[in-house]
């Protein structure tokens, strides 16, 4: 035990030691690294398969380095300008940093103003691996009364990015590095989106999209899957992803499911 324990400290710290995957929760860390040590030969070859798996959950989606004070600074000025447009071009161009964001920059007043309307009105909201995607607020369709949004993703300097940007919003809520395969939020909200993020837990633990469909305190969820890789290939993805959810959501009866296909994106509204 004492051998296991000294070998996953050691597997952590080298992980945490890097500048690719420093910033991520030591939580997923240390249980990704703890499933790699029991498959594994060496605790070298852990590692690297370690280092992997983390690429394939998050890493592979940023292709440049972020700069995080820089674009607060810009975001508190496009804000206090009271020029609207100036802080969508800003929004839209800090979100081209994360592909799964970028992805949907071409649509994102359609993409929202659709889900949308198939939710009943909507003060409170819970972002599931958000990536980027809070930035993406001033293209929802709020109610007046304002809202509320909590924000959850494995990046450290990513959350507190995002407190900030919601308070440059004055949105009540927060923002807050966590691995949700072991804490899941417990926000009572009106709406959960897991906005393609369901491959990438899943690569983690297999039963991730059943369970967190069936756990999170939301009364409506917003669950989406890609419709193209990272690389651009989208031969059978549609087709596949909806079986997929079709199956998580298995023998629910009493849960709503309105479908959408958008460009590169295909999105599920429940209403459970």
């Amino acid at each position: 035990m004492d051998r296991n324990n000294n070998q996953l400290t050691w597997l952590v710290d080298a992980v945490q030691a890097s500048a690719k995957y420093g910033d991520i929760s030591p939580d997923l860390i240390t249980r990704i690294g703890a499933q790699e040590l029991v498959k594994r030969r060496s605790v070298k070859e852990a590692l690297k398969a370690t280092k992997n798996k983390l690429h394939q959950v998050g890493g592979a989606y940023f292709d440049a380095k972020e700069h995080y004070i820089r674009w607060i600074n810009e975001l508190k000025m496009a804000a206090r300008s009271g020029k609207r447009e100036q802080l969508l071009d800003l929004c839209a161009t800090i979100m081209t940093y994360h592909a799964s964001t970028r992805e949907r920059i071409p649509i994102l007043a359609r993409f929202y103003t659709q889900i949308f309307s198939e939710l009943p009105p909507v003060h409170s909201i819970l972002d599931i691996a958000c990536g980027l995607n809070p930035l993406a607020l001033p293209w929802m369709p709020l109610s007046e009364e304002g809202v509320e949004y909590y924000a959850y993703d494995i990046y450290h300097s990513m959350m507190d990015f995002l407190r900030e940007w919601l308070t440059i919003m004055g949105i009540q809520g927060d923002a807050q590095m966590c691995d949700v395969l072991q804490a899941i939020p417990l926000q009572q909200v009106d709406v959960a989106f897991l906005l393609k993020a369901l491959p990438c837990l899943e690569q983690v633990d297999k039963s991730a999209g059943y369970r967190l469909l069936r756990e999170i305190p939301a009364h409506n969820l917003v669950v989406s899957f890609p419709v193209h890789s990272l690389g651009g290939r989208s031969k059978g993805m549609l087709e596949h992803y909806e079986a997929h959810f079709r199956e998580i959501v298995g023998s629910e009866q009493e849960w709503e499911v309105t479908r959408l296909v958008f460009d590169r994106e295909l999105v599920f509204v429940v209403r459970k």
